[in-house]
């Protein structure tokens, strides 16, 4: 299995984050807060998180627009949530290449080209999260003292440090894209061969596809998007933490939101296990005082619920279109192999005839 190593590293760092999360706290009281839960506000939250999923969808379209203007929104949903299915149920991490792949398969796109424009979908996330660190620290309320030590300022310098490597690269692709081809083939070197040789050979096929970060306006719909679909998901976090009386307000929403995006993008077993968990107790109850015990119920229960229903419609989508989980879980490979074929198409062609 190629994944086996990223497989196994992301289970080692689930088993570390659960066990951090529930060291110190009682089971018992973690299971009588998520019994005494509001069910309505939690089914509320569930479906408004379900709904972002559209919203993602929607958003696709404007980044999607440099390489094909006329996609439709019920192939990008479709394939959004076969993303999501694979990233709940499958190792390593395959959701972004699944959705590349799927869309190629009902859409005129490469899939090369989709996965481009996904790139920037997570830069884009990666910025407005980012926002949603910051904005709730200057708001009136916000715990005196949480920058100076704990948990949440690490988290916070680390989240400022790794958006802004990922801008400066951006930028620098967009902008200068022969001096980022250059600097790439020199870092390339040092790489061992099997790890360089698919970066280098989809270069191109990437840069083709954030046209979009030298298109301004294309670039400002992009990003209000992306903002929309934030608050919007945050909404959904007020909602479960209400649903298990954790009470801080809209601004602590979205705070804790943000730091559970970032927490989630460290590898961990298929679903975002663990690192949910502690994401969303390092944001209430390290900086917001709420108890461990409230914390975890949230996590626990505003996690599983929005778990659900996606892989369902995810997996339902993948069977509509033929789509095997084995099929699924090999995007990643089929992805890169397209990108090195649009790369060197001569070779294939010359291997096959000889």
């Amino acid at each position: 299995m190629k994944h086996w190593g990223k497989a196994l590293a992301g289970l080692a760092v689930t088993v570390l984050a659960l066990w951090w999360a529930l060291s110190g706290v009682s089971f018992g009281d973690v299971w009588a807060n998520i019994r005494t839960g509001n069910p309505w506000l939690l089914l509320a939250s569930v479906a408004v998180a379900t709904f972002g999923f559209v919203l993602r969808a929607m958003r696709w379209h404007v980044l999607l627009k440099p390489v094909r203007a006329d996609t439709r929104l019920r192939s990008r949903f479709a394939c959004v949530s076969i993303g999501f299915m694979a990233n709940n149920i499958l190792p390593a991490r395959v959701g972004e290449f699944a959705r590349a792949y799927a869309l190629s398969r009902v859409e005129p796109i490469t899939a090369s080209a989709a996965f481009g424009t996904l790139v920037i979908e997570r830069f884009m996330d990666g910025v407005v999260l980012l926002l949603f660190l910051v904005l709730p620290i200057l708001a009136p309320g916000f715990p005196a003292g949480v920058l100076s030590a704990g948990a949440g300022a690490v988290l916070l310098r680390a989240a400022v440090m790794a958006v802004a490597v990922v801008l400066l690269a951006l930028v620098v692709m967009a902008v200068w894209p022969k001096l980022f081809v250059r600097a790439a083939h020199k870092v390339a070197q040092v790489l061992p061969k099997p790890v360089a040789a698919p970066i280098l050979a989809g270069l191109d096929a990437f840069l083709e596809s954030i046209a979009i970060m030298r298109d301004p306006k294309l670039l400002a719909l992009g990003l209000a998007w992306t903002l929309a679909f934030w608050t919007w998901h945050g909404v959904s976090f007020w909602l479960g933490m209400l649903a298990f009386g954790i009470d801080t307000g809209f601004v602590s929403a979205i705070f804790t939101e943000a730091v559970v995006g970032f927490g989630v993008a460290l590898p961990a077993a298929p679903g975002f296990f663990g690192t949910f968990h502690a994401s969303a107790t390092i944001a209430l109850s390290d900086v917001y005082g709420v108890s461990d015990a409230q914390s975890l119920a949230f996590a626990f229960g505003y996690h599983f619920g929005g778990w659900v229903p996606i892989t369902l419609i995810g997996l339902w989508y993948a069977w509509r279109l033929g789509l095997s989980l084995g099929e699924v879980g090999e995007a990643e490979e089929r992805v890169e192999e397209e990108i090195e074929h649009a790369a060197h198409p001569t070779e294939g062609s010359s291997s096959r005839g000889a």
